[in-house]
């Protein structure tokens, strides 16, 4: 049984936490992927802007990153959140990390991603006499527009997931209500509110996701 008086409140709470943390992390991770995705795609042997040192760095720093259990990943980041912002507990804390590994993901899916257009076409490109940011950012990022926008969609629901860890730390939201006010209060029905309020948000940003893609890859 749910006591709505109780959970109602808790719910919108704990939907607002989940929402700005999902929210600032794909802002800035998204940013920040985007800048690592792109360098490493104009960096890589043979590309428009060839430097193996950058390359290889970025390279190395995703792959020891990208296969660390985001719930370890939330702990080793814990010095860093205290030095960046003050704490390494509550919601603000929990994004630090987030947006730490969102970014490495998206770099990585940004970089396959400009990968996967035509050599061709950057040739034609190059071959009109455009410049090296100009291929880049008006042939190759238009290009992969619309598979990015799906690149993004998949890490939205990735970045989700990342939120319900966030209890651990104290960032609250609706995973953290799920195990705490559900789980471990043999308060299953509380449980399974929160993951049908997690579905209905991630189905959400899937349908957006596509729709955006299709609009991007039919214009």
């Amino acid at each position: 049984m749910i006591d709505w008086e109780t959970m109602g409140p808790l719910l919108s709470q704990s939907l607002q936490q989940t929402l700005t943390m999902v929210v600032i992390t794909m802002l800035l991770g998204g940013i920040f992927g985007l800048i690592i995705g792109i360098l490493l795609y104009a960096t890589r042997p043979g590309n428009i802007l060839q430097n193996t040192v950058v390359f290889n760095v970025l390279n190395f720093v995703i792959n020891v990153v990208r296969p660390i259990p985001f719930i370890i990943f939330i702990s080793l980041v814990g010095p860093f959140s205290l030095a960046l912002i003050g704490t390494s507990i509550g919601t603000s804390a929990a994004i630090v990390p987030m947006t730490l590994m969102a970014s490495v993901v998206i770099g990585r899916i940004v970089e396959q991603n400009l990968v996967g257009v035509d050599p061709g076409v950057v040739e034609a490109a190059r071959a009109m006499g455009s410049s090296r940011a100009r291929v880049l950012f008006d042939v190759v990022l238009r290009e992969s527009i619309g598979p990015l926008i799906l690149g993004y969609t998949f890490v939205f629901i990735g970045v989700v997931d990342m939120s319900a860890v966030a209890g651990y730390i104290g960032g609250g939201g609706l995973g953290d209500m799920a195990i705490t006010y559900g789980y471990q209060q043999f308060n299953y029905a509380v449980t399974i509110l929160a993951v049908v309020v997690i579905v209905v948000l991630v189905q959400l940003a899937q349908l957006i996701g596509n729709w955006l893609a299709r609009r991007a890859l039919h214009r």
